[in-house]
């Protein structure tokens, strides 16, 4: 049998990335691409040098083993509907959408000439971004489309601020596809409740870790660990959905009661200026290390410094951040509202909203050593077997259902 062939549509790939998304897609295709799997992955970018023309193939590389396709668009990742109209503001083309929707629209319909001439078997789209793309490739082709959800307008809204216009194109997305993929069973409960996709359609695939990028990170913060300090580690994109206002609330409750502990927010996102003005308003800026966005061996190095790693999520589908603290020998607490939580057993788990058990878990743990050793070991033999071989494996899985 011939290999099968994937047309997929994304948002991100390493190393232009400002979120796990990117990480996940990448992960996902270099593990199915080592199982016989022919991909070309369109993925949005900036590039000067294409102006005026739709896509560039760029040959497969040594960073990612499979074919990638550039669809020109200054298009982002978790951008709004209100930072692409800045972005746009910036931008010389014509080409462009006048705003995130137009600009969605066009991908979609360029997505219809690229499907004309491209060879595959099936299409595979990542998040409401891709999916118009991936329904207008089907509808050109007849090809079967698997819809691959990482997140849903209400993890990113916190549940509250859901924007109707993205809720529309993620239902169609997964109303179209023959196929859904949910990255854990949190999301598939999501995606079968608020969006009324059949539950037999939806398939979970959890996350993984890439086990052969071996960190080599520096050394961070060494005063602080000479000094004698602990470190918490948060590590995301400043907004509601990754909680880090809750992070803050729970960091004040442990400051109140120790003077050897100091917390870092490592990320950047929309809730930026509201995140530190809350630090000052709770007296901790002191105490508190904003560092911004990083990557890279220097993240590599900032997890190795820490004592433990806090991922707050209010909503969170997978949430790859845990593996990597726990890849590079530092021990998670995780929020119950996240799909991650469903693969780890060695693991503090809190509610996020409960920011003083959130507290009470951190003292507990950084104050016992015999609990340190124990996550720590256990942790990292753990993580060592939640690899992208099951993800992989369910996709090729369902490819093989869709085209027989």
């Amino acid at each position: 049998m011939n290999n099968i062939r994937v047309l997929m549509f994304g948002w991100e790939l390493p190393p232009e990335n400002s979120g796990g998304l990117g990480v996940a897609c990448l992960g996902l295709s270099r593990k199915l691409n080592e199982n016989g799997v022919d991909i070309k992955f369109v993925v949005p970018r900036k590039k000067e040098s294409m102006r005026r023309s739709c896509f560039k193939l760029l040959s497969a590389s040594v960073n990612y083993n499979f074919e990638e396709i550039e669809f020109e668009s200054p298009m982002t990742p978790y951008i709004t509907a209100e930072k692409y109209e800045s972005v746009l503001k910036r931008e010389e083309s014509d080409i462009y959408g006048e705003n995130l929707f137009e600009e969605v629209a066009r991908y979609r319909e360029c997505a219809k000439k690229l499907a004309k001439y491209e060879k595959f078997d099936v299409i595979h789209a990542h998040d409401w971004l891709s999916f118009g793309a991936g329904v207008e490739a089907k509808k050109i082709t007849e090809k079967p489309l698997v819809a691959h959800v990482h997140a849903t307008e209400f993890d990113r809204g916190g549940g509250v601020n859901i924007d109707e216009r993205v809720y529309k194109r993620e239902r169609e997305g997964m109303e179209a596809a023959d196929k859904v993929i949910a990255v854990s069973h949190y999301t598939k409960g999501i995606v079968v409740e608020k969006y009324g996709i059949p539950e037999d359609k939806v398939e979970v695939a959890h996350n993984g870790v890439d086990l052969s990028e071996k960190p080599v990170g520096k050394e961070l913060l060494e005063s602080l660990k000479k000094a004698g300090k602990k470190i918490v580690l948060f590590v995301g994109r400043i907004t509601l959905q990754k909680g880090p206002d809750y992070f803050l609330e729970a960091a004040r409750e442990v400051i109140n009661c120790s003077d050897d502990i100091i917390f870092v927010v490592a990320g950047s996102g929309d809730m930026d200026r509201q995140i530190m003005r809350q630090a000052a308003e709770l007296g901790i800026t002191d105490r508190v290390l904003f560092p911004g966005f990083i990557r890279g061996d220097e993240l590599h190095g900032l997890y190795k410094a820490a004592d433990l790693f806090v991922m707050p999520s209010v909503s969170e589908p997978f949430g790859l951040t845990p593996l990597e603290s726990l890849v590079n020998g530092t021990p998670v607490l995780v929020s119950k509202q996240s799909g991650v939580s469903e693969v780890l057993t060695h693991a503090l788990k809190v509610d996020f909203w409960d920011t003083r058990d959130m507290a009470n878990k951190i003292l507990t743990f950084l104050n016992h050593r015999p609990l340190v050793d124990c996550l720590t070991e256990k942790g990292r033999q753990e993580v060592d077997q939640i690899t992208w071989d099951p993800a992989a494996n369910k996709c090729l899985e369902i490819y093989k259902s869709l085209t027989n």
